[in-house]
């Protein structure tokens, strides 16, 4: 089938192939460990973790490379500011790289619990400081470089081609830059590729360079790591949609200065997940997904329901919702066994198929789902059999192995919960419907003066 995606460098979708018949470079940008990733940044890995989840239901073998920022992101999101992990250790008293590590592992631990592939190579900033030093160098011999008293910057007016990411011309992009008290940038729009440490800050993370003793800019990483991983070119560069205006064109300006234009074949990027603005510890409406209170798989639903490229929604309502369905999914499973003998249904691993491969459509995609869980024309077994396949890029554990342990763990409160709000808005065919669930389930539901409750038939 034919992989259609959107690619932000060009605005419009585009049929995909990669640069060798049978594997895909992904590279992603990963988290900055100063602190717990909020759901809105974990958006952004589910949405990654689909595009290669899809490209392996396809049939490549994808590398699938990703960055630890652990130095030079500052708090600024440019080049003014503290470091976000060395003003995380002077206001708690701790060590930069222990917190580093701690929220590292974090990380990892909400991806994995999110059932997010690991990538295949992780690489820290910290521990590739000899790539990125050979990068600036690189761009210096360029004449793409300057000096000033606080760092090594990037003259963006050496390269007409900036601003072709966010496809804004040189002169709006100086016009809207961020004011910045830098007087002796040359434009608004340069930016750091290394920073001198100043000797009042008596910094952990710094080595020499070149240049002075100092650290890296925070866009320099990720072109060095990705120059460095895919020698022979890039397919696919992810990121949130925050990182096309700043991180991204200044990536993709470094890999052009670096010679190395059309590097990367496809950028795509993931919406924000909104409450009544962008979510973001700066806007502190931040939620982990321990906040959440539920199990986390009913939040990789509730982003399935959502396209990658619009905006997400989010409520303790919607993600209710979402959860209810999901377990309604894993009580059908509920006593089920899969035999791996018995054939999938061709015709809806066939529109499924081609709903991932329509730039990524999950909510079509969950849509076929549940259209092939009422089909009457296949039996139980060959639903979970299809159910199966689908969830090699749902990931939502829909194997009845798999549901067990979220059905022993959640139980039926989710589903019950749905059934007194809809008895309470009056709504009884929804409510007889779900009865009926519980009834398949060999399953009673009681409704007493003190209210439902569930007993065994």
């Amino acid at each position: 089938m034919t992989l259609k995606l959107y690619n932000t460098l060009g605005r419009k979708l585009e049929t995909f192939t990669p640069r060798h018949s049978d594997e895909v470079g992904l590279y992603t940008c990963g988290p900055t460990v100063y602190n717990t990733a909020h759901i809105g940044n974990l958006r952004t890995y589910i949405f990654e973790d689909i595009l290669r989840r899809t490209l392996q239901l396809d049939g490549y073998r994808v590398k699938h490379v990703m960055n630890i920022t652990d130095v030079g992101h500052l708090t600024g999101d440019g080049d003014m500011g503290e470091d976000k992990i060395a003003k995380a250790s002077r206001e708690t008293k701790r060590d930069a790289y222990a917190i580093a590590r701690e929220f590292e592992v974090a990380f990892f631990s909400d991806i994995q619990k999110l059932n997010i592939l690991p990538p295949t190579i992780t690489l820290r900033a910290t521990e590739t400081i000899a790539l990125q030093i050979e990068l600036i160098e690189k761009l210096e011999s360029n004449g793409f470089t300057y000096r000033t008293s606080d760092g090594i910057y990037f003259d963006t007016a050496k390269l007409p081609t900036y601003g072709q990411l966010s496809g804004q011309s040189s002169a709006d992009k100086k016009a809207g830059a961020r004011v910045e008290v830098n007087d002796e940038k040359h434009t608004p729009t340069d930016f750091a590729l290394w920073k001198f440490s100043k000797p009042e800050d008596q910094r952990q993370m710094e080595w020499p360079s070149p240049w002075g003793v100092g650290f890296p800019g925070w866009h320099i990483e990720c072109s060095a790591m990705s120059l460095s991983e895919f020698p022979n070119g890039l397919d696919i560069h992810c990121g949130g949609i925050d990182h096309i205006a700043v991180h991204h064109e200044n990536e993709l300006a470094q890999n052009e200065a670096a010679g190395r234009k059309d590097f990367v074949k496809f950028w795509m990027h993931g919406e924000f997940l909104v409450t009544d603005k962008r979510m973001g510890k700066s806007e502190g409406n931040a939620v982990t997904l321990s906040d959440l209170g539920v199990d986390p798989l009913f939040y990789r639903y509730l982003c399935l329901l959502t396209h990658y490229r619009k905006q997400l929604s989010y409520s303790q309502d919607s993600l209710q919702a979402a959860g209810n369905a999901l377990m309604n999914l894993w009580m059908k499973l509920d006593g089920e066994k899969l035999d791996r003998s018995i054939k999938p249904i061709s015709k809806y691993i066939e529109s499924f198929t081609s709903a991932l491969n329509n730039d990524l459509n999950t909510p079509e995609a969950l849509g076929i789902m549940h259209e092939m869980m009422s089909d009457k024309e296949y039996e139980r077994s060959e639903k979970v059999s299809t159910l199966a396949v689908f969830d090699t890029v749902l990931a939502l554990d829909l194997t009845p192995e798999a549901a067990a342990p979220h059905i022993a763990t959640t139980g039926h409160e989710a589903l019950l919960l749905e059934y007194i709000t809809a008895r309470k808005e009056h709504r009884f065919d929804d409510s007889d419907k779900i009865r009926q669930q519980f009834s398949d389930l060999g399953i009673l539901v009681e409704d007493t003066p003190s209210g439902s409750r569930l007993r065994k038939a």
